[in-house]
């Protein structure tokens, strides 16, 4: 049942700010009501997870694993009732949905079965030499220890996998963190549900029911105050660069300064090299057109920049690329500002000197073409187009198309396809530089969710390189460094101590081993 509240302080409660509803994309139709939260009641929630987090750093490895599979299995006991909010939310359809439930679960219990292990705390020790000559040398302990409250902003184009209980939640609460949850004004049923799944497994696992809150609201002055809580550490966001650089700047801007962890917008560039143009260029296009249009091109991951030579093959793979383009019936947008975003995008794009648009149907993608000395003079062709939309860049030599990655601003992904080593080596490194991730004959939609995968990129792509939003190395951003000197055994941390019953690796006196001291 959906009731319109919020979550705050372990209990449901109607906002007190104004009216809004989640729109049915499909129909038009308004879904519930709902009542955004005031200031008042983002205190409330605030300093209910903070005072939640003290107790949160007693527990156990395994008591927040336990918490992470519960939360697991109650949002997998939603049933159909999770799917058919949702599609009636966004309009992605059973199929999509169940799969990104089963993403979104996998998630948690991918970081549940990391934390149960501990490796990842990083524990690095250096025993005391108290007879060292001319100093005697302390006994010095390093580790990953948890930040605080963290401040969640689910997305829009991901109501599961990166919303309410998604991955920026599950690393959080694996890190020992308390956490408020910004839901996202297109999918509040979908973020009460998930709420209320949680709920149930924080009940069941003896955990402080204000850990968690999740705040209701569609204006920007909720989104604003809870960043500039004074007991909020840190921020994990996914959405577009104007909005995650808003919520950068707050966060850079207050009195005691936090990171804000923001995925951005990444248009993704594809480089198609003629070799394999000429010995497989109808299939790259089938699939780069999938991968252009799929989910409505609304993906973080979709190509949108794609990198020719100009040769005899390539005017046949532009034709072939619209053509499958042309194939495909595009979906539904995820509500009217993103629809109304596109169509805007695409008429400013039309109106660059020297591009033409490809013929195409009104229901399906966009395809434009450019020459690539003209693109460089056009630095705003590089903005993300979010939806079903592609510029081609046709170049003159490696050297033109060298020049033009050069330029770039920095994206999630990088994709190339060759059959040949002449010019790859070129190519990945003008790509290593320019994104995070790089895809040899494939396509950049999809992301693995494992230990290896890196989802973030160079500034505008994301906000901190270095830092991933998936994968169980997204644990990270939510942890502090603790360093511990001469000080106890029965007041280290467990994972710090001589004895390692566990038998996680950790760096001893310069060595990783799993022995005891």
């Amino acid at each position: 049942m959906i009731t319109g509240k919020s979550y705050i302080g372990g209990a449901w409660k109607i906002g007190k700010g104004k009216e809004f509803s989640a729109q049915n994309p499909v129909t038009g139709e308004n879904v519930n009501v709902f009542k955004e939260v005031d200031q008042q009641q983002i205190e409330e929630a605030v300093s209910g997870a903070n005072s939640a987090f003290e107790i949160l750093k007693t527990k156990d490895m395994e008591s927040r694993a336990q918490l992470l599979d519960s939360i697991a299995e109650e949002l997998e006991a939603l049933g159909p009732q999770l799917i058919e909010i949702c599609d009636k939310e966004t309009g992605l359809g059973e199929a999509r949905i169940t799969g990104e439930r089963g993403r979104t679960c996998g998630q948690l219990r991918a970081f549940a079965t990391l934390i149960r292990k501990g490796d990842w705390q990083q524990a690095r020790i250096d025993t005391a030499i108290p007879d060292r000559e001319p100093l005697p040398k302390a006994d010095i302990r390093r580790i990953l220890r948890p930040l605080g409250t963290i401040a969640v902003f689910s997305a829009s184009n991901f109501p599961l996998a990166f919303s309410t209980l998604g991955g920026d939640t599950a690393s959080a609460i694996a890190a020992g963190n308390s956490v408020v949850v910004k839901a996202h004004p297109s999918h509040p049923g979908t973020s009460e549900l998930c709420t209320q799944a949680l709920e149930k497994a924080i009940a069941k696992n003896n955990f402080p029911p204000e850990m968690f809150a999740m705040l209701q609201g569609a204006s920007p002055e909720v989104s604003q105050v809870l960043v500039q809580h004074p007991q909020i550490h840190a921020v994990g966001f996914t959405g577009s660069t104007a909005v995650g650089r808003i919520l950068y700047n707050l966060g850079a801007s207050r009195p005691n300064p936090i990171p804000v962890f923001a995925e951005m917008g990444s248009t993704n560039p594809l480089v198609v090299l003629p070799n394999a143009i000429a010995q497989r260029g109808n299939d790259i296009a089938q699939g780069l057109a999938g991968s252009i249009t799929l989910g409505t091109g609304q993906f973080c991951t979709k190509p949108g920049l794609i990198l020719l030579l100009k040769d005899e093959h390539s005017p046949n793979f532009v034709k072939d690329l619209t053509k499958a383009i042309d194939s495909i019936n595009i979906g539904h947008f995820l509500n009217k500002r993103i629809k109304t975003s596109f169509k805007d995008s695409i008429e400013k794009t039309k109106a660059v000197e020297g591009i033409t648009m490809k013929d195409g149907k009104d229901e399906s993608g966009k395809i434009f073409e450019i020459d690539a000395g003209q693109f460089l003079q056009s630095p705003r062709l590089e903005e993300e187009i979010f939806g079903p939309a592609a510029i081609i860049i046709s170049c003159e030599d490696i050297d033109q198309l060298i020049e033009v990655i050069a330029g770039f601003g920095g994206h999630l992904t990088g994709t190339i396809h060759s059959d040949e080593d002449i010019e790859l080596a070129k190519v990945i490194s003008a790509m290593e530089r320019k994104v995070g991730r790089i895809i040899l004959n494939g396509f950049p939609t999809g992301v693995e969710v494992c230990p290896s995968m890196h989802h973030g990129g160079p500034y505008p792509s994301s906000t901190f390189e270095a830092t991933t939003s998936v994968g169980t190395a997204a644990i990270e951003r939510f942890c502090t460094v603790k360093c511990y000197q001469n000080i106890p055994q029965e007041h280290l941390p467990l994972a710090l101590r001589n004895k390692n019953p566990n038998n996680i690796l950790r760096m001893v006196n310069g060595t990783f081993t799993t022995d005891d001291i």
